[in-house]
């Protein structure tokens, strides 16, 4: 049945906006008056927004928008890194609250091993623990039916000895908790079931709270005299977790180092050392009473943060005077995907953290999805977006170290990039091939000429990252005016 066009008088807009039936001279002129008025009231917000957006883009600033699909991608340490080229000394007085995050850091890193004897102790007793997701371990379904070493009393004993440890965690989180801080089910580093849901539990703060004000106000709380007048730090705190690690540094030691334990976390595929936030392997240093962090800690120490922040810096890029930078950082969970698009728009340049190190591991939000084919689809569609065409977009393929490390273990990366074939197991050949991959898409998808910036990074690394974001910040410093010139 063909469909039956409607009239103008069908029209229902042309009905809405018609004049009233039977209007009066009088009426139909105070009508057309009070819609000249809105008219020029509505033109007047219009061109106020027009010259608003076009003010915005003659500032002297650089919007950068840190991208990245995992949860361990590496853009807060990025963030950190652009904090000490704005100011080498930027956290000086931060040291205190990072001191708090590292101890939280050893303590959760201790949980995770107790868990994985928990799991042990479970199979020789019989009992059948459940596989987790976890985003450190690949698609296919973790196998506990192996044989686990056997723990012996003298383990046990251990476990027990530093149980405190637990208390210090929970103690911690609570500092941040209720306002500034969330808990969340530990699912992202560890394969071994929860022996109790009130200890499996990893923090995260709201990008935009300052969780730090937190720890700042417990250390404000406490004898000022005691208090390090550089780096805010009571050491002569009572309530200073640091005195409980320091307490039990020894068996925490003995414990990391434990040939059965070693083969139990490898047994259960379990990397701490290749996680954010280890510390494992400098126990003796970041236990120390009268510990102090470093820059290179505090780039090291992992707090989760979720949603949105923007962060500005004034920096001064080679003989050029200085720029405003507004740096957004944004959560790569899937869930928080469409909360990038608006920042879209305005933003100079894109750093796109693909970590080539997950390449065995598979998301939280989606097991059947392997974490580097996810960095590789969300790069097509950042490359492919018609809102991004002018915007210049830098690759860091991130986390080298561990990929090298990976690879060295004997881990093979063919047996998950099914394409890479029967190439080389080398950092050398699986790094290039990545390059290629990543850069052919930038090809393929890009529907204007740019320019390809790429970096191989491991962001823990100041010196290298310092430079390659130095050398970046003055490349974009130089595109901006052209860009700004042309929009006047």
């Amino acid at each position: 049945m063909p469909r039956r066009s409607l009239t103008e008088d069908e029209d229902p807009l042309s009905k809405l906006i018609a004049p009233p039936p039977n209007e009066s001279p009088a009426e139909r002129e105070q009508r057309i008056s009070e819609e000249k008025k809105a008219k020029e009231i509505s033109d007047g917000i219009d061109e106020e927004l027009n010259a608003q957006r076009l003010a915005e883009k003659k500032e002297n600033k650089i919007s950068v928008l840190l991208l990245g699909a995992s949860t361990f991608a590496g853009k807060s340490t990025t963030l950190k890194n652009f904090q000490l080229i704005n100011s080498p000394k930027a956290f000086k007085a931060e040291r205190g609250s990072w001191r708090t995050i590292v101890q939280l850091n050893i303590a959760r890193s201790i949980r995770i091993i107790f868990d994985a004897m928990t799991t042990a102790q479970q199979q020789y007793s019989g009992l059948s623990p459940v596989s987790p997701i976890s985003e450190d371990r690949s698609p296919s379904p973790l196998e506990f039916e192996q044989e686990l070493p056997m723990l012996t009393a003298e383990h046990l004993k251990l476990k027990m000895r530093l149980s405190p440890l637990l208390q210090v965690e929970e103690s911690l989180w609570r500092r941040l908790s209720p306002s500034t801080a969330t808990a969340t089910q530990q699912v992202s580093v560890t394969n071994v079931p929860p022996p109790s849901s009130n200890l499996k539990k990893e923090i995260y703060v709201q990008s935009a709270t300052p969780w730090k004000s937190a720890f700042s106000r417990f250390l404000s709380s406490s004898n000022r005299e005691s208090v390090d007048s550089d780096d805010g730090i009571d050491f002569d705190d009572p309530q200073d977790p640091g005195v409980i690690l320091n307490n039990c540094a020894e068996d925490m030691i003995k414990l990391w180092h434990d040939p059965t334990i070693k083969a139990l976390l490898q047994a259960l595929r379990i990397r701490l050392e290749d996680t954010p936030g280890f510390f494992l392997d400098e126990l003796d240093r970041v236990t120390a009473l009268k510990y102090v962090p470093s820059d290179d800690d505090i780039l090291k120490a992992r707090l989760k943060t979720m949603g949105v922040s923007e962060h500005r810096f004034v920096l001064k890029t080679g003989n050029m005077m200085s720029r405003d930078w507004r740096v957004f950082d944004v959560g790569g969970a899937r869930s928080l995907r469409a909360a990038w698009a608006p920042f879209f728009d305005a933003c100079d340049a894109i750093i796109f953290l693909a970590p080539l190190s997950c390449f065995d591991q598979s998301l939280v939000e989606d097991p059947s999805v392997n974490r580097l084919e996810d960095s590789i689809l969300l790069w097509r569609a950042i490359v492919s977006n018609q809102l991004l065409q002018t915007t210049e977009l830098i690759l860091f393929l991130n986390k080298c170290d561990i990929l090298k490390a990976k690879l060295e273990s004997g881990i093979r990366f063919s047996k998950w990039v099914i394409s890479y074939g029967d190439r080389p197991n080398t950092f050398e050949g699986t790094s290039r091939y990545m390059k290629k991959k990543f850069a052919t898409i930038f090809k393929q998808h890009s529907t204007t000429p740019r320019t390809f910036y790429c970096h191989f990074t491991s962001v823990t690394d100041t010196h290298s990252t310092f430079t390659i974001l130095e050398n970046g910040t003055q490349n974009l410093a130089y595109k901006a005016p052209i860009d700004n010139w042309l929009v006047q």
